[in-house]
């Protein structure tokens, strides 16, 4: 239940169940390939050192400027969804 202050809205059900669904806590989307496909990844992934090199990559072509708002990493998908199949074995 809890408690209401005046002039303060609460977003609603569907709005705050679909931003959690995007991309739960300890996740982050990244954008892959030609049609720029979204994938959600945990955030583990980050450190590891093939991951790092996908990032350097992104980083040469894009800089800090990522077209789809989010992270871009400039391979193709096959190639991205290798590296995290072998990242979800370990």
């Amino acid at each position: 239940m809890g408690f209401r202050l005046p002039g303060i809205r609460r977003a609603s059900a569907n709005q705050a169940s679909s931003k959690a669904v995007e991309v739960p806590k300890g996740y982050l989307a990244v954008y892959v390939g030609e049609k720029m496909k979204r994938f959600v990844i945990p955030i583990s992934y980050l450190t590891q050192p093939s991951f790092q090199d996908l990032l350097s990559q992104a980083e040469e072509e894009f800089g800090y400027d990522h077209p789809m708002g989010g992270l871009t990493i400039p391979c193709s998908e096959d190639f991205f969804q290798e590296i995290t199949s072998r990242l979800n074995k370990l």
